[in-house]
């Protein structure tokens, strides 16, 4: 395959290709990311970078980004792809308690930063949280600091007792909002299996379990297959369903993570889904943005995260022993590759494409990153060479 961004195609073996963008990444992304990446002046994780590679210094800052910057270093630096990932991992998480942790005096974390760190928009966003504990359990996982697990002690706190919904799940944020979507309850999910595995707490156990009932009873539709994107308050779907195939993908890989921490086989609801989001490619092969419950396109645009989770979820298929899985994963990685990591910037990447296989985004977003580094590093532990 090819270099990660920049670089000119070559025809490389599956496991070589995992390895060539593995490098890549630790060798040109995380380094752009770790300074052109980080305001120097005011402190922060930049939320994109130009064309020419030079940050966009005067954008807001949302907090969840803050968030997946923290993650991205921390998991870089856990997996030995990046020493100085600890480091810059927690200089951005020093930035991000000091500027979005009750700056209010309110608790919980706020939504926006201004690029001098101020406040723009104090709403507690639980889409937010899921990330901020995400970022603090893979800091913690390092090395078991007590005062990271203090940050993880108190955000649940403000969780359990503020975000709960009496109706099953949590709310949008403080202030309520409607609709209810899906999206903020499969990344707490994610973060709490991720703080299970971090703190081994039994708690963590519980409250993804919670969330997996939320998933069988309400989220997941038994007669279609299809899991819906928004809700009322008593989670009835709302009509017509959205079905955006890049959540249906990155669920299957949650389910199977799910499976790993309980027991619980998760195998059938998995199936399923990626049955579902298999509807919804364009001629590339790629997922495109959203679908309905018939099977048809609503958007045909298609963004980078969706060919990520595709990616992770045909990795746990493939370490469930589903035939033909791994071939299906390596081809899933070599379309990410093709598609969108041939940027002409090093260690950047393209957003999202039209039909007709034009960018639509002139920029390098950081939140893409967390996607980018989960899906390779899932494809270097489950088919990598120390895998084999």
């Amino acid at each position: 395959m090819v270099e990660f961004g920049g670089g000119t195609a070559i025809e490389v073996s599956d496991v070589e290709t995992i390895v060539l963008l593995k490098d890549s990444l630790r060798d040109q992304a995380l380094p752009i990311w770790s300074t052109e990446g980080w305001d120097r002046q005011s402190g922060g994780f930049v939320e994109r970078l130009g064309g020419n590679c030079h940050a966009d210094l005067t954008a807001p800052r949302r907090v969840r980004v803050q968030a997946r910057q923290i993650y991205c270093f921390a998991k870089a630096a856990q997996l030995g792809w990046y020493p100085g990932g600890v480091e810059i991992a927690r200089k951005g998480l020093d930035y991000m308690l000091a500027k979005a942790q009750s700056p209010d005096g309110k608790p919980g974390f706020v939504h926006l930063l201004a690029p001098d760190g101020s406040v723009l928009n104090p709403l507690r966003d639980t889409y937010d949280h899921a990330f901020i504990l995400l970022a603090l359990a893979t800091v913690y996982q390092i090395d078991r600091d007590v005062k990271v697990r203090a940050e993880i002690d108190s955000l649940m706190h403000f969780i359990d007792t503020q975000l709960r919904s009496p109706d099953g799940g949590y709310v949008e944020g403080i202030p309520a909002a409607m609709p209810r979507r899906q999206n903020p309850q499969m990344h707490l999910f994610e973060a709490f299996i991720a703080a299970f595995d971090a703190t081994h707490d039994p708690a963590f156990q519980q409250r993804s379990g919670d969330i997996f009932g939320l998933f069988v009873s309400n989220l997941f539709d038994a007669k279609t297959g299809m899991l819906g994107e928004y809700f009322e308050q008593d989670w009835s779907r709302i009509e017509p369903v959205s079905i955006e195939p890049g959540h249906q993908a990155e669920w299957v890989w949650l389910l199977k993570q799910f499976e790993r921490i309980t027991g619980c086989p998760t195998g059938k609801y998995r199936a399923a889904l990626l049955e579902s989001a298999l509807r919804y490619r364009d001629a590339t092969g790629c997922l495109v943005d959203e679908g309905d419950v018939h099977g048809n396109v609503v958007k045909s645009t298609r963004r980078l995260w969706p060919q990520t989770e595709i990616v992770k979820a045909w990795l746990a298929q493939a370490e469930s022993g589903v035939e033909g899985a791994a071939d299906e994963a390596q081809a899933a990685l070599a379309r990410l590759d093709k598609y969108y990591l041939q940027h002409p910037v090093k260690g950047g990447w393209y957003d999202q494409f039209d039909a007709y296989g034009n960018s639509l985004v002139d920029t390098i977003p950081a939140s893409s990153f967390y996607h980018i580094l989960c899906a390779l590093a899932e494809a270097d532990r489950v088919l990598g060479p120390d895998a084999q």
